[in-house]
């Protein structure tokens, strides 16, 4: 009896071994699930900047919270900037990783979240660098490299990029220059200019006299439409002048080489809230407006931040994004970590 007794003892304590879960690696589904969901809330948390896309989770630690139920993950997630700006509200799986020719930047983000039934990011800190050009060019010789975003032809490139989009545009008013976010040059038949820079709709409308347009103030309102564009022109040193970069065609546009842009106007928040409102009180179809139609609520006059920007991000509600070299880390110590690689530059100096 003694020694039937002493067997089922042993398997019930080999049961019960079993039973207790693996501390969560890199590759555990619960784990990629928070560092997929965080990102997603710090994108969403931050006001200015680019989209950021999760290359790969490098670190984590997990602590079961009893009181709370759920579990606190501490992660260092791997992150790479995409081409969608954080104005666009884009979630990051439906944006593209910057390539090697797109000045990529890269970094990490020490990430706190709660998982219970969800994931519910509670605090973060990212740090972003550019990848070098020497890098770059190491890798792909003609491919565009940074530029100063204080240049002039830098300037004048985004001013042009805008004039020609105000030209083509139906939208009812102008819209002005934001920030330059973003500049790259390339030689393709001669020195070519690329920049990437946000735009904000003004008060004027294309009615307004050409004579009125230098002094268009931006609206300040949850109305104003805000736009993302990328702009590029093909420049000699003789050929520059300014012009304003909200004025219609002038004699001079015609001698210029050719400027391309493509936008994207946002609709504002609040007016997908205010059409929502009309529709429930309609009872009626609740589909997008036209991008054409006008606003009737007042407009506070302000003016815009210019292309001088800081770098660094101001502080969101949960954490800050700031530029910091890359500096050595300790080698993860959780099982499966690092995770896989989800992007490869080919920078393999750089090690991302």
């Amino acid at each position: 009896m003694s020694v039937y007794l002493l067997v089922l003892c042993l398997a019930l304590l080999q049961q019960e071994g079993k039973a207790t879960p693996d501390p969560p690696g890199c590759s555990s589904p619960d784990a990629v699930r928070v560092a997929e969901e965080a990102l997603e809330q710090i994108n969403q948390d931050r006001t200015t900047g680019y989209v950021l896309g999760l290359n790969r989770l490098y670190e984590l630690s997990h602590t079961p919270e009893q009181e709370k139920g759920g579990s606190l993950y501490k992660l260092t997630i791997d992150v790479m900037e995409t081409k969608c700006h954080i104005t666009s509200r884009k979630p990051w799986k439906q944006c593209k990783v910057r390539d090697i020719g797109d000045i990529p930047v890269y970094g990490e983000c020490e990430v706190s979240a709660h998982l219970d039934a969800r994931v519910q990011l509670q605090s973060y800190s990212c740090a972003l660098r550019e990848v070098p050009a020497t890098a770059v060019v190491d890798v792909c010789p003609d491919c565009p490299t940074a530029e100063n975003l204080n240049e002039p032809v830098v300037k004048e490139t985004a001013n042009l990029s805008l004039q020609r989009f105000n030209d083509e545009s139906r939208l009812g008013n102008y819209f002005t220059l934001e920030n330059i976010t973003k500049a790259s040059s390339q030689w393709v038949v001669g020195p070519s200019y690329f920049v990437e820079f946000t735009i904000l709709e003004t008060v004027c409308s294309k009615k307004t006299d050409a004579g009125e347009l230098s002094s268009c103030p931006p609206m300040d309102c949850q109305f104003a439409h805000r736009g993302f564009c990328l702009g590029s022109h093909v420049a000699h040193e003789d050929q520059f002048e300014f012009r304003n970069p909200v004025g219609k065609k002038d004699s001079s546009f015609q001698h210029q080489k050719p400027v391309d842009v493509k936008c994207e106007i946002y609709e504002p928040p609040a007016a997908a809230v205010e059409e929502q409102a009309h529709a429930r009180a309609a009872g009626g179809h609740t589909g997008p407006q036209h991008r054409n139609h006008t606003h009737l609520h007042p407009h506070e006059h302000t003016h815009s931040p210019g292309p001088d920007a800081p770098v660094s991000e101001p502080r969101g509600l949960l954490g800050t994004v700031v530029d910091r070299p890359a500096s050595p880390r300790a080698a993860p110590s959780a099982e499966s970590c690092p995770g896989p690689r989800r992007h490869n530059l080919g920078l393999e100096r750089l090690r991302i």
